[in-house]
């Protein structure tokens, strides 16, 4: 009995927070964003040369002033700025889509990982990536790889940046069949809220935009796409955003850049003046601006627009 009384008092007297689940790491933005090619020399014509980003390796570790290089081993990257990069990685053939990975910037990679065990999901183990200090795997509901990295300091030493379209990964979009098991694992668990949601008709959603907890960067849920949808149109769905502050500046630049697109700019559904280009293999790399310049459609926004700026 006694026994029991002393075990009884300490349960009392311990602070509940002895027995609450691990509070999740904050996430901050996306890191990278990952696509199959099927001809490199191609996919580097159209990264390096029309968009201008500066190509660095998987070799590179990084360092001041210096872009770390890609967070897979076998692939070629384009850094953005400082932390976000495109990476693209060789395939032998084009079928279906070509999204390969996001990634996601957290402050502690090792403690988000044992937050998603403690609510028995299944990351892959720790690993090292290029400048990381570490960095997990993981697979949603619908097998979207995901990685989620924490990172050294950067200090940006006068980067130049030249003819640069954009120096600002702002969200990536993939196609989403099951909503409701999408939104278990990145509302419920991660953390991410709805910041816009709307469709090609009022009262129907064929994109929800999903923002990060702690930052302005989101994901896409691209919905309603057909289950036999071509090459092309996945294409179209798994895609990459680049932010810009003036969209028919950067449509300038790219002609000066030599890329001879057929599209022209436009203001989509959610308010914000758009361009979208096509890397070699049909992948769509849109250009954003940060801000709408008129109401959007469907739903009004619910977290801050990102900025000009990394």
């Amino acid at each position: 009995m006694r026994r029991y009384f002393l075990i009884m008092l300490c349960l009392v007297c311990f602070p509940r927070t002895v027995f609450a689940p691990s509070a999740r790491p904050p996430i901050s933005s996306l890191l990278f964003a990952r696509f199959k090619v099927t001809d490199l020399d191609k996919s580097d014509k159209f990264y390096r040369d029309f968009l201008k980003l500066r190509m660095t390796s998987s070799g590179n570790t990084g360092g001041i002033g210096r872009p770390p290089g890609c967070f897979a081993a076998n692939a070629e990257c384009f850094f953005v700025n400082l932390t976000q990069r495109l990476e693209i990685i060789k395939t032998a053939q084009d079928i279906g889509g070509m999204l390969d990975s996001v990634g996601f910037l957290t402050t502690d990679a090792s403690a988000l990982r044992q937050y998603l065990l403690a609510r028995d999901l299944k990351p892959e183990s720790m690993t090292t990536c290029s400048q990381m200090q570490n960095c997990f795997e993981i697979l949603d509901p619908e097998e979207h790889r995901l990685v989620f990295a924490s990172i050294g300091d950067v200090i940006d030493c006068g980067v130049k940046y030249d003819s640069q379209i954009s120096r600002r990964i702002i969200h990536a979009g993939f196609v989403v069949r099951d909503g409701e098991a999408e939104d278990h694992f990145y509302k419920d668990v991660l953390g991410f809220h709805v910041y816009w949601h709307g469709g090609m008709k009022e009262g129907e959603d064929n994109w929800v935009d999903m923002q990060v907890p702690d930052g302005s960067d989101w994901i896409e849920y691209m919905l309603k796409v057909p289950e036999n949808a071509t090459h092309k149109q996945l294409g179209v769905m798994n895609h990459v955003a680049l932010g810009v502050p003036d969209i028919h500046a950067a449509q300038q630049q790219l002609i000066k850049n030599g890329w001879k697109g057929t599209e022209e700019p436009k203001i989509g559904r959610d308010g914000k003046w758009q361009l979208n280009l096509y890397d070699p293999d049909e992948t769509r790399v849109e250009l954003m601006e940060f801000k709408p310049t008129k109401e959007p459609c469907c739903s009004p926004y619910t977290g801050p627009h990102p900025g000009s700026k990394q």
